[in-house]
C-alpha cells in the first residue's frame, strides 16, 4: 500500500529540511522528549546508505526504536528517501516500508512537506496509515514552532 500526506509549515524549506530530515536524530530528542529518546548515526556520515536509529519512548506507538536507511537526498530540492532497515515494526507490522519526504517552499516563506509512504503490510494486520499521518503532522509541527522560537537555528 501507500499513501500521501501534506503538513503546511511556516518555516523556510532548507531550515526545515535541515532540522527535520537531516538532524532529527539529534534535534528529535529535544524537541519532543516524550516521544523520541535519543537517536544516532549508526554508520556513515549522513550521505546516502548512512543509518540512523531513533529511538521511541511512547507507550502508544507499538515499536521502541526504528533504524532508518538513507537510500536519496537532494540538498538543493530538500528531498530525501528513507528505508526502514530495523525495528519500527518491521517483520511484526510491515514487510517492508519507504518513506519519501520533499520540502516544497511556499510562496508565503513557508514550505508544504509533501510525505508519500510505500509498504506492505503483513496479512491479517490493520493499516495504521491515519496514525502515521497524524505522528508526521505532529513532529512537523514541532520543528516548525522550535525553529519559530529559534530563528537562528538550522539557518
Amino acid at each position: 500500500g501507500s499513501w500521501s500526506h501534506e503538513v503546511a509549515v511556516n518555516v523556510a524549506a532548507g531550515r526545515l529540511f535541515k532540522a527535520a530530515m537531516l538532524d532529527w536524530h539529534n534535534l528529535g530528542p529535544k524537541i519532543v522528549p516524550d516521544f523520541i529518546s535519543s537517536g544516532s548515526v549508526v554508520s556513515g556520515d549522513g550521505a546516502v546508505g548512512a543509518i540512523r536509529e531513533i529511538k521511541i519512548n511512547n507507550p502508544a506507538i507499538p515499536f521502541s526504536y526504528v533504524k532508518e536507511r538513507l537510500d536519496f537526498v537532494d540538498h538543493d530540492k530538500f528531498e530525501a528517501k528513507q528505508t526502514l532497515v530495523e525495528g519500527g515494526g518491521l517483520g511484526k507490522m510491515f514487510e517492508s516500508a519507504t518513506t519519501h519526504f520533499k520540502f516544497e517552499p511556499s510562496s508565503n516563506g513557508g514550505c508544504i512537506v509533501k510525505v508519500t509512504a510505500t509498504y506492505k503490510i503483513l496479512p491479517g494486520l490493520p493499516d495504521e496509515s491515519a496514525k502515521a499521518k497524524e505522528g508526521i503532522t505532529n513532529l512537523m509541527k514541532a520543528a516548525e514552532a522550535y525553529l519559530l522560537a529559534n530563528p537562528t537555528a538550522y539557518a
